[in-house]
């Protein structure tokens, strides 16, 4: 039916079905090529977003869909789709177990469904607008840490290893501040996982928007507060710099971030 719109149900499957075929491939010898002098892609990332743009295709044929390696596919503005095929590549290339499927969903420009899966772990993180976030059936809730010093943070690091802001300052200043941070490899996860309540707040720079479209509404609905890195609620657009912590702890991580050297 044009300009229907999908359920969460039709997102979590997908998302299954897309983190099978990830879970029949790892370990496995695979054919990598380079996006860039460290972004790499495999050929199971192209399989599982073929499926995907292929099933949504099929379900929604005039809707628009973002996908990591295919870009941007033409269709119905009001109703875009953000494919991850496989968030955390370089860990899936090295049969490190931290990566993700991701599927976000947007309706009018405002994300309304979210759909994550971590095949090895079987964990399904979906959310939808106004209705909270789940993982397997349980509700999710951000953490109530409210001090810098008792946070474990996560973050990641820009492709582009010529750019000028690598967040390598941003993380020496905040190693001296929390308790520890984290740099897993897949951006989704590390969202999910604020949202889960195993982390206490994220933040990277230079993100895509496949990166942040599902993982950012997971935390929202979890109770987090996502902002730019300058507190800007209207993150999702470029430079897509990001930070998502609990209430209590995202203006403090927020000043931290923008400290003067």
């Amino acid at each position: 039916m044009p300009n229907q719109q999908p359920s969460i149900d039709f997102l979590i499957q997908l998302s299954k079905e897309a983190g099978k075929i990830l879970k029949e491939g790892f370990g496995k010898e695979h054919q990598v090529s380079y996006k860039g002098p460290i972004d790499i892609v495999t050929e199971i990332d192209r399989k599982s977003e073929d499926m995907l743009v292929g099933r949504i295709r099929e379900a929604f044929p005039e809707h628009s869909i973002v996908a990591e390696e295919s870009g941007f596919l033409d269709g119905q503005n009001d109703h875009r789709w953000f494919i991850d095929p496989v968030d955390g590549t370089s860990n899936y290339a090295k049969a490190l177990p931290i990566f993700c499927v991701s599927i976000g969903y947007a309706y009018q420009g405002k994300m309304r469904l979210a759909a994550v899966y971590d095949p090895m772990r079987d964990e399904s993180f979906y959310a939808e607008r106004g209705q909270g976030a789940w993982l397997n059936g349980e509700r999710m809730h951000v953490t109530v840490t409210d001090k810098l010093i008792d946070s474990m943070l996560v973050t990641g690091f820009p492709y582009d290893i010529k750019r000028k802001e690598n967040n390598l300052n941003l993380f020496a200043r905040l190693s001296f501040q929390v308790q520890t941070i984290r740099r897993l490899g897949s951006a989704v996860l590390d969202q999910a996982y604020v949202a889960a309540g195993r982390l206490d707040g994220y933040w990277e720079l230079g993100v895509s928007p496949w990166d942040i479209a599902a993982g950012t509404l997971l935390v929202e609905e979890a109770g987090g507060i996502v902002t730019t890195i300058k507190g800007d609620p209207d993150y999702f657009k470029p430079p897509f710099d990001v930070i998502a912590a609990n209430p209590r702890l995202h203006p403090k991580l927020m000043d931290a971030l923008n400290q003067d050297n």
